[in-house]
């Protein structure tokens, strides 16, 4: 994207082209997924898709995967679900429209907000497609890979307000998304989407993006005041607090959409 920032004539059609590719890139997906019925072709297309990553030399590209591991995982992720969801065009469609917003409108930006609705729409989709595929696996596979979720997301989150603390509080966040993926793993509920017999939204999901959407309303709060004020964590608390109990009480039931 720093293509679309950089002044000149050619800003406008480097600025189309972007557009172009990736919108492309979505539509190829749903065809892919529509005509192949199988997702791992696809989701070698988004892997190859971050062929740049790889374009410097080989002592950058531990850090240039990092930092693009949330696009990957939101990426990944969107292919997951989109299999999933065989035998819903419609419901297909409204995936890949929401993939095309991420690709055009929120991936791009930089500011702090959209940094933040990055990581948690990240987590959110990470957390969802790791529980489609990887719950048949040991319990120590998938407690791993929500702990490089929570590292993942974490670390994005406070690169953009706090540097000088992302090691340690991006090991803390590692720790609690594994901590709450093993009791999901031993209790996993989901939610199956109308019109979709494959496709279900854990509720491991919402309740991690919950607790990460305190977490950066904390940060934001301390980069503001240096301290997190009581007036700026009322309302995301209450929020968070308030999605998981309705989750917990009222939609805990196998009837809502079963255990995976």
């Amino acid at each position: 994207m720093d293509l679309l920032k950089t002044p000149g004539k050619h800003s406008k059609l480097s600025e189309l082209a972007y557009i172009v590719l990736n919108v492309g890139l979505v539509i190829i997906l749903l065809v892919m997924v529509l005509s192949v019925q199988n997702i791992w072709l696809p989701i070698g297309l988004v892997l190859l898709s971050k062929w740049r990553v790889f374009a410097v030399r080989p002592r950058y590209w531990p850090a240039n995967i990092l930092s693009n591991l949330i696009d990957t995982t939101v990426g990944v992720g969107h292919v997951i679900l989109l299999g999933a969801a065989q035998g819903n065009l419609w419901l297909q469609v409204g995936q890949s429209v929401g993939y095309a917003v991420w690709l055009l409108l929120i991936k791009p930006r930089s500011k702090r907000q959209f940094v933040s609705a990055q990581a948690l729409a990240a987590l959110f989709v990470g957390t969802a497609a790791l529980s489609m595929v990887a719950y048949e696996a040991s319990a120590i596979v998938y407690v791993i890979a929500m702990w490089v979720l929570g590292y993942v997301c974490a670390r994005h989150i406070l690169i953009a307000y706090e540097p000088g603390l992302t090691g340690l509080l991006s090991l803390v966040g590692a720790l609690i998304c594994a901590e709450f993926g093993w009791l999901g793993y031993q209790w996993m509920f989901a939610y199956q989407m109308p019109g979709s017999e494959h496709l279900r939204l854990v509720q491991l999901a919402f309740i991690v993006t919950s607790i990460g959407y305190v977490f950066e309303r904390a940060l934001a709060s301390y980069h503001k005041h240096q301290r997190i004020a009581q007036a700026d964590m009322v309302m995301p608390i209450i929020f968070s607090a308030s999605l998981i109990a309705v989750l917990l009480i009222f939609f805990n039931r196998l009837g809502v959409g079963g255990v995976l």
